[in-house]
């Protein structure tokens, strides 16, 4: 008899399908996500490509800047510092002053004989010598046919260093003088010409034909692996390269020969663009480089959010980029050409700061910024941070201030806003606290107020009876007493809740334990709790004693309700006093139940606790309170079961 199939069996097509798309979404999954750890890797080697030839092309511009402001340094010598061995000496120290890389100056009369030389003991006997005595013999010739810079080629030096020179050709009267050399160390350029940031980053070296390395800046030495940049290093040219080689980088095959090729082509085209230059005007050149410098400072400053503002001595403005126009409401034309009173000086403090605008202007401006108000064109008043610093003309005489300013408005109403909400918690965590020292004095009370009724009542009974005043003064004595005490501790709630301001005093540490323990004292009592004092040491804090008396509180009163499951004979409460390391100590150990490391990490967090009637603010508050005191407040497990608060305050000094 033939079996009929099951109505509900699967096809076995649909079966396989069902065994099959798991897998397939695995695989589909691994490759996801293999082509996202693809695409991140790939990202973060573009960005870090990125940065890296950002900052080689900023470090060429640099030198660029650097070597043409020599240029014109070295076309600016006059007769009177050529003429004599003095005066050349005065002009190379004015000019290794502050530009750097230069290690060596000579002047060459037309004819091409060295005139003069300094350093003088750098070679010797070279003063009155022909120009067929230098190696670079090409360079000098071209630059009296010329009658513009040109550079030499490199060439290698005692020592193993590198070098090459710059021959400028001064002109007057309409004639060539001479030709001013610059004899640039290639070593101590970078050194001088590379900062320190860049050099935390890369290697950076220049690098002649054939790729050899002429010389470097490194952090250190080791092998460098991975990709890196150059770029044509111009001028001097000469084929010299610019090269920047990241620490630790580390790139595939495919990468670096990709960069390479990329970098073969910016040479290629940099080298071409160097000498379609050669052959055009020098004023062209000059014009040109200015043009480029101009557009990119004005990129620079439009893209800033901080205002920039350039006054001369007297105060008026000549520079403001629209940074600032935004933070005034104002534009440029509304602002260049204004003198103070200015129109962005807010009206309600015009006497203050007329009054800062006349110190900066007379130098005695605060260095590290101040606070002030502007208005906006709106009226809106905003709190700005601003930072004067003196601007310098090419001779580095100062020719006016220049000043950024930060719209620090919104910073400082959120910095209030949790000031305020600080505050608040404050309040309320002290509210919660005295709530619970009013539960603990609530015991302590009781006990004398019920004796003093005792008392009272013995004394009335013993007057009813007849008795005589001998028999009935010891009753009030003794109700007397317990009226004191409680007047004690009235005063000590009183002080506590009166309590408005912080104030700082020499606090002797052990007397607040004792007044902290006082406050607690009914508590212990009423759980059985033996307290013991160790530590012979007195020291003395500094801080406000009834914020002090409020953390001690806390901590006793905690260690106590940590005890209230542990059995009678072991309920026992240690405090150690002593100094530790110029510290005033306290350690509160208790052998209560300890605390579950899953809240360990919590426990000093607002609104966070472990008991049914808190609120969670008491440890937070101890905790705020004792970094406030530049203290520590830490905790750790009892080894004998419980746990372990410690608490260090700075000693206060005599």
């Amino acid at each position: 008899m033939n079996a009929t199939p099951s109505a509900t069996a699967e096809p076995p097509n649909r079966s396989r399908w069902l065994w099959i798309l798991p897998r397939l979404a695995f695989v589909l999954f691994l490759a996801g996500v293999g082509l996202l750890l693809w695409i991140s890797d790939r990202a973060d080697k573009d960005e870090r490509r990125a940065t890296l030839i950002s900052d080689v092309l900023w470090l060429e511009q640099n030198l660029r800047f650097h070597l043409a402001r020599n240029e014109e340094v070295l076309g600016r010598v006059d007769a009177a510092q050529t003429s004599s061995a003095r005066g050349f000496e005065s002009f190379a120290h004015s000019v290794f002053g502050y530009e750097g890389g230069l290690r060596r100056l000579m002047w060459l009369s037309p004819d091409g004989t060295v005139r003069q030389t300094y350093p003088v003991a750098a070679d010797p006997g070279i003063a009155g010598e022909a120009i067929e005595a230098s190696p670079v013999l090409q360079s000098a010739t071209m630059a009296l046919a010329l009658g513009k810079p040109v550079y030499s080629p490199p060439y290698p030096v005692f020592g193993g260093d590198w070098q090459f020179e710059v021959h400028v050709p001064v002109s007057r009267e309409g004639r060539i003088a001479g030709i001013a050399v610059g004899v640039y160390r290639i070593r101590s350029l970078l050194d001088d010409s590379v900062p320190w940031w860049l050099a935390e980053r890369y290697r950076i070296s220049i690098l002649g034909d054939g790729s050899k390395v002429l010389g470097t800046r490194s952090k250190v030495e080791a092998a460098f692996g991975g990709e890196d940049y150059q770029i044509s290093f111009d001028p001097p040219g000469w084929g010299l390269a610019l090269q920047a080689v990241p620490y630790h980088s580390s790139r595939p095959p495919a990468s670096l020969a990709v960069s390479a090729g990329l970098v073969a082509l910016a040479v290629i085209v940099l080298w071409s663009l160097w000498v379609l230059r050669r052959h055009a005007a020098h004023r062209m050149a000059v014009e040109e480089q200015l043009r480029r410098e101009h557009a990119f400072r004005k990129a620079m400053e439009d893209s800033l959010d901080t205002g920039m503002r350039a006054r001369n001595l007297e105060g008026e403005i000549i520079y403001v980029n629209p940074a600032f126009c935004r933070m005034v409401g104002l534009t440029a034309a509304e602002l260049i050409g204004r003198r103070p009173p200015m129109p962005y000086w807010a009206d309600r403090f015009l006497d203050e700061t007329r009054a800062l605008n006349d110190r900066v202007l007379a130098g005695e401006g605060p260095e590290q910024g101040f606070e002030m108000k502007v208005k906006h064109s709106d009226g809106t008043l905003l709190d700005v941070l601003v930072h004067e610093a003196p601007l310098l003309d090419p001779h580095g005489r100062r020719i006016g201030w220049m000043a950024s300013m930060v719209d620090i408005t919104e910073r400082k109403r959120e910095a209030e806003a949790v000031r305020h909400q600080q505050e608040r918690i404050e309040a309320t965590a002290q509210l919660a606290a005295m709530g619970e020292m009013a539960s603990s004095i609530a015991h302590e009370l009781n006990q004398p107020l019920a004796a003093i009724s005792s008392y009272c009542t013995g004394a009335a009974n013993l007057a009813r009876g007849g008795a005589s005043s001998a028999e009935i003064l010891p009753a009030l004595e003794k109700a007397a007493e317990q009226a004191q005490r409680a007047g004690r501790v009235v005063h000590r709630v009183y002080g506590l809740a009166r309590h408005d301001a912080a104030r700082n005093e020499r606090i002797p540490l052990a007397e607040r334990v004792e007044a902290a323990l006082a406050l607690i004292e009914a508590d212990l009592r009423e759980q059985g709790i033996r307290v013991a004092i160790a530590g012979d040491a007195r020291p003395v804090v500094e801080g406000d004693p009834v914020l002090l008396e409020q953390v001690l509180f806390n901590l006793l009163r905690n260690a106590a309700d940590s005890m209230r499951d542990t059995p009678a004979a072991r309920r026992r409460l240690e405090l150690s006093i002593g100094i530790v390391d110029g510290y005033a100590s306290l350690a509160v150990a208790d052998a209560g139940c300890g605390i579950d490391p899953g809240i360990a990490d919590k426990l000093f967090d607002p609104l966070f606790t472990t008991k049914k009637e808190g609120l969670g603010m008491g440890l937070a508050v101890c905790r705020s309170v004792v970094e406030n005191h530049r203290g520590r407040l830490w905790f750790e497990p009892n080894p004998g079961g419980g746990t372990v608060f410690h608490l260090l305050l700075p000693l206060s000094s005599p």
